[in-house]
């Protein structure tokens, strides 16, 4: 059951009768749209909705932009005027109750006079989860709640808001690529370039749908990034809605003024994370050329890692797209903040046995205590094989 008053009247489960086969069939085309809302929604989440009325579609909508209408009320206005009362909407995430940057979609759906709603995964805010249903409930619509496929396939849509609703913290994606031995660099530091030109495409598409990118000062310096999304209009139409926040982690502020990131701080949002050791007069330096500052506390790195991330998700960033070095992201995994990996593994081999690992840190002690993916998924990407490994679920 989800919160609010009374039980849920349906559970969209048990024998597969016809009326069960049609709710999954609108609810999927929900969820399906849902996603058009990637990278253009954050920090709220992807949603998509469907409005049915005697086995007819009348309208479909998803929440196309922050700030912008929500699902609910895009496939209401899309129905033209039709006739709405006694028909039925299909949402992919439970409808909102409360007033933010748009008006509660509840009203919306009670204005409507629609009789049922139908939905797939729930809202873990406090300010709304089970409120909403319970309005709509009170006000006589049926209520029909997903499980199952359905239902983690819409959870697993908003992961990040998921997250950050529960815990506070970003979403942190770790993505690398390594040779077949599982190197990331040889051992003189080159890395440029382990993966291919289609798997470094898809990086940055993944930097265009996450609120940040980070990494660490190591990285800064060897290869001067920009750490920006550069999508090719050949392979990726959707153009970049907004530039995600780049973060270095830089315990010393060590960062030049003349690097790259330094370069176009004013218009692109640039974040450094130091610690208490970094003098005042290069952290000063940093926020005079546009950078923002931002001190975190504790008694070692992985604990400094965590602090930051309370900092960052009190800012509102609901994901991280974390790039790197190994250093930082055994940090990260130390921590236990690495919620989601992606390796390209290229079909090269580089030997040597100072060459770098993907992650570093201080790791377990026994392999009872290692970290166990939840789901492990394989692609192959032109040469490279890409594995998806999803490490908890929210």
């Amino acid at each position: 059951m989800i919160g609010g008053p009374g039980p849920v009247r349906n559970k969209l489960r048990g024998p597969v009768t016809p009326q069960i086969q049609t709710d999954q069939a609108h609810l999927e085309r929900a969820i399906e749209i849902a996603e058009s809302g990637r990278g253009r929604v954050s920090p709220n989440p992807m949603v998509g909705a469907v409005v049915v009325k005697d086995g007819r579609v009348l309208g479909e909508g998803f929440h196309g932009a922050y700030g912008g209408p929500h699902a609910e009320r895009e496939a209401l206005a899309a129905c033209g005027g039709a006739d709405t009362s006694g028909a039925t909407m299909y949402v992919s995430l439970e409808p909102c109750c409360h007033d933010g940057q748009t008006p509660p979609c509840t009203d919306a759906i009670l204005e409507a006079g629609i009789a049922r709603v139908v939905v797939a995964s729930d809202d873990p805010t406090e300010k709304a989860s089970g409120r909403g249903l319970g309005i709509l409930r009170d006000e006589g619509v049926d209520i029909t709640i997903a499980e199952g496929e359905l239902a983690t396939r819409a959870r697993l849509l908003n992961q990040p808001f998921r997250k950050h609703a529960r815990t506070g913290l970003p979403w942190v994606l770790f993505k690398s690529a390594m040779t077949l031995d599982g190197k990331v660099a040889t051992r003189t530091g080159d890395s440029k370039w382990i993966s291919g030109e289609e798997s470094r495409r898809l990086a940055h598409r993944w930097r265009a749908e996450c609120d940040a990118v980070a990494c660490g000062i190591g990285t800064a310096l060897a290869d001067d990034p920009q750490l920006t999304a550069r999508l090719d209009p050949t392979t990726h139409p959707r153009h970049v809605h907004r530039q995600p926040r780049r973060i270095v982690f830089d315990s010393e502020a060590r960062l030049p003024l003349d690097s790259a990131l330094i370069s176009n701080a004013p218009e692109l949002p640039l974040t450094v994370v130091v610690s208490r050791a970094a003098p005042r007069l290069a952290t000063d330096a940093l926020e005079a050329a546009g950078a923002d500052v931002i001190v975190a506390t504790g008694e070692n790195e992985p604990a400094r890692v965590r602090n930051a991330l309370v900092q960052l998700g009190a800012e509102g960033l609901t994901s991280i797209l974390l790039e790197g070095g190994p250093h930082l992201a055994g940090a990260f995994l130390d921590t236990g903040q690495i919620d989601e990996i992606r390796l390209f593994v290229a079909p090269v081999l580089v030997g040597g046995s100072t060459a770098r690992d993907p992650l570093e840190g201080a790791g377990v002690e026994r392999i009872a205590e290692a970290a166990r993916a939840l789901t492990l998924e394989c692609d192959r990407i032109a040469d490279d094989v890409l594995i998806r490994a999803r490490m908890r679920e929210w």
